[in-house]
């Protein structure tokens, strides 16, 4: 049985609009695979994330990401750079890790260390060189426990003891912001600021265009690092073309990457944007419950036949910027590969040196 079903509708969206759109290559430069189900959360764990991204898969083994690009794009071919996910302490850290390792001596694939503010430098620094992984991922959820979730801070996650090794080495930092305020919050931006001048060597990657997925969300974030010329972006996991455009007007389109989210972006819908936050349209009782959270609203049956995946959705919201900009097929082979590979090739070059 296919890993998820392709309806004709979804082959109609590839076929009329994305198919041409894309080039015949892409990297992916933001997915998660992991395998098996995370442990129950203790109870007493503070909750720091949004429930929605579990509903979609259990777990992606490294055989359900191939898998998927031939559903998504069967006459593309799709590297990802793969990490972990459903990390909550030390102990799934490594357990993730080691099949993230696992993961990409069998298939190829470029890899990220998944790694814990508890770590020593030393032993990210011999993980990564050991394994060939390529930078670090790290959530705020790792954050000390004591600390409030709307207080995160990017170095609360990211230590400094890391980020000098990672300096010290060229290596990438994929870094999703914390803060309600997302990219537009001030303590986000001294800090993504002070990481760039003290750190100028690190690769440094602000996923989900700092998670401004509306339009409210952006604020003078790009005004206030403009200057960071070195920064990439990956609009991962996004659907707004109003945000993009705005990437697209302020940053060199050689610093923007192309990223999912896979296996998050299998979800059936379309996303509007209310009262200042997101919210995702799914089909009436795919994903259970939507009262179990505030991103999630269903409609009606109807309405949900013509939900396609959050993949082509994505796809779409960038295609709508480009196009509005007149952006041609130059730049878009450079979203979705040529500006990955060269920064993959620079970061393989270290870490096998």
């Amino acid at each position: 049985m296919s890993l998820f079903t392709v309806t004709d509708y979804d082959k109609k969206v590839y076929e009329e609009q994305l198919r041409d759109y894309l080039p015949n290559k892409i990297i992916d430069i933001h997915t998660h695979v992991w395998k098996g189900a995370p442990k129950p959360q203790n109870p007493n764990t503070p909750k720091r994330t949004v429930t929605w991204p579990s509903l979609v898969a259990a777990e992606n083994k490294i055989e359900d990401i191939m898998e998927a690009y031939k559903l998504y794009f069967p006459d593309k071919e799709v590297t990802p750079l793969i990490f972990a996910s459903k990390v909550r302490d030390l102990e799934t850290c490594y357990e993730r890790n080691a099949y993230i390792s696992h993961a990409a001596k069998v298939s190829g694939y470029p890899a990220l260390y998944y790694s814990h503010p508890l770590q020593t430098a030393d032993e990210v620094e011999r993980e990564i060189f050991r394994n060939g992984f390529l930078g670090i991922k790290s959530y705020l959820s790792l954050s000390p426990a004591y600390i409030p979730g709307k207080e995160v801070r990017i170095l609360d996650f990211f230590p400094p003891h890391q980020l000098e090794m990672i300096n010290r080495n060229g290596l990438m930092v994929m870094l999703h912001i914390p803060r309600d305020a997302r990219f537009r919050d001030p303590v986000n931006i001294a800090q993504i600021r002070y990481i760039c001048e003290t750190y100028p060597n690190i690769r440094l990657v602000i996923a989900h265009v700092g998670r401004a997925y509306c339009q409210c969300d952006v604020g003078d974030a790009f005004e206030q690092l403009k200057d960071y010329t070195d920064l990439y972006y990956d609009f991962t996991a996004n659907t707004s073309a109003y945000v993009f455009e705005r990437l697209l007007e302020n940053v060199s389109p050689d610093k923007i990457l192309f990223g999912s989210d896979e296996p998050i972006v299998r979800m059936r819908m379309r996303r509007i944007e209310e009262n200042n936050t997101y919210i995702n349209l799914v089909p009436p009782g795919l994903y259970g419950d939507p009262s179990q959270d505030p991103h999630l609203r269903e409609v009606s049956e109807e309405e949900g036949k013509k939900l396609t995946f959050f993949m082509y959705e994505e796809i779409l919201a960038m295609k709508e910027a480009t196009t509005k900009l007149g952006l041609g097929a130059d730049v878009v082979e450079k979203l979705f590969y040529s500006n990955a590979k060269k920064l993959l090739d620079e970061l393989q070059s270290k870490v096998r040196a």
